[in-house]
């Protein structure tokens, strides 16, 4: 039995957990008869995370596939001797692992290195909105990597010379007070920092529709829903990959031995149905940079 531990819902992330079941098919891994997975979605709650890592290790699964930094750190809490193979943040900053290289103990996995490229979000917003001169940023408090991304995001506000509007969240239940506070200190454009909590992307999307906001979000998922833009590691990818770490520890290899890897494949979205609904004209330059473009 595999685990499988997330802090978003399975209505907003259940694709990455087809695209893990598809990389394990593809090494010849077949479910029901080689394996099962018993999953534990958290709906955006961080505090039901820990309760949820219990139920899975009281379960003892083989390993436990956790979903960013927050479910990794629940499932060593409640599973010390179960290897654990997670996708997420920097996991020598969060302390669960000693190096990339050379991790130890029972966890290894992804890195999808989202703090190092959150700079280049707010470039991105103004190639496609020129005219957006205050930007609001929404920032989740629980996320790991909260110092860096507020020092990337401080650092591309002065080259870019707009005026920034921050607002922070701990809960699901904070998120639309923040807009609504962004909105009321007249933002025109907004970028959404990659975070656990956001499991509302769809309700976050709208909230930025309906005041004509420009936005951009950290994965495919946001364009697809609806932001003007995205920019982030492919996830299907990185969920594909990570069944590599799972075949290779149920096949007796060590967590500790396997070195964890830096997501490669980043890619830019362009959604021209939002684009045309609030008016706004794609040049070609940022055209021709993007790998997905949605009609």
């Amino acid at each position: 039995m595999i685990g499988w531990l997330s802090i978003l819902s399975g209505e907003t992330a259940g694709n990455r957990l087809v695209a893990f079941k598809e990389g394990l098919a593809a090494l010849g891994w077949k479910e029901g008869s080689q394996f099962v997975i018993e999953e534990r979605w958290a709906d955006g709650r961080h505090a039901r995370l820990q309760s949820l890592a219990d139920e899975l290790a009281a379960k003892k699964p083989a390993l436990i596939v956790a979903m960013t930094i927050p479910s990794a750190r629940a499932a060593a809490k409640a599973a010390p001797n179960i290897p654990i193979v997670f996708t997420g943040g920097d996991p020598v900053a969060a302390g669960l692992v000693a190096s990339f290289a050379r991790p130890g103990g029972m966890i290894t996995g992804l890195y999808s290195l989202s703090a190092d490229v959150s700079e280049k979000y707010l470039e991105l917003l103004l190639a496609a909105a020129p005219k957006s001169r205050r930007v609001g940023f929404l920032f989740d408090t629980t996320n790991a990597n909260l110092a860096l991304h507020k020092e990337n995001m401080r650092r591309s506000v002065a080259q870019h010379s707009v005026e920034a509007r921050f607002a922070e969240v701990a809960r699901l239940e904070e998120i639309e007070p923040a807009l609504s506070r962004l909105a009321k200190e007249g933002v025109q454009a907004l970028v959404v920092m990659t975070a656990a909590q956001f499991g509302a992307r769809r309700s976050i999307v709208k909230f930025a529709l309906a005041q004509r906001w420009p936005a951009i979000g950290a994965n495919s998922e946001w364009a697809e829903e609806g932001t003007l833009l995205s920019y982030g590691i492919d996830q299907l990818q990185n969920y594909r990959r990570a069944a590599y770490y799972v075949d290779r520890i149920l096949k007796g290899t060590k967590p500790g031995d396997l070195p964890i890897e830096r997501a490669a494949k980043f890619e830019l979205v362009i959604n021209l149905r939002t684009a045309r609904l609030l008016k706004l004209e794609i040049s070609r330059e940022l055209a021709v940079r993007a790998d997905r473009v949605i009609e």
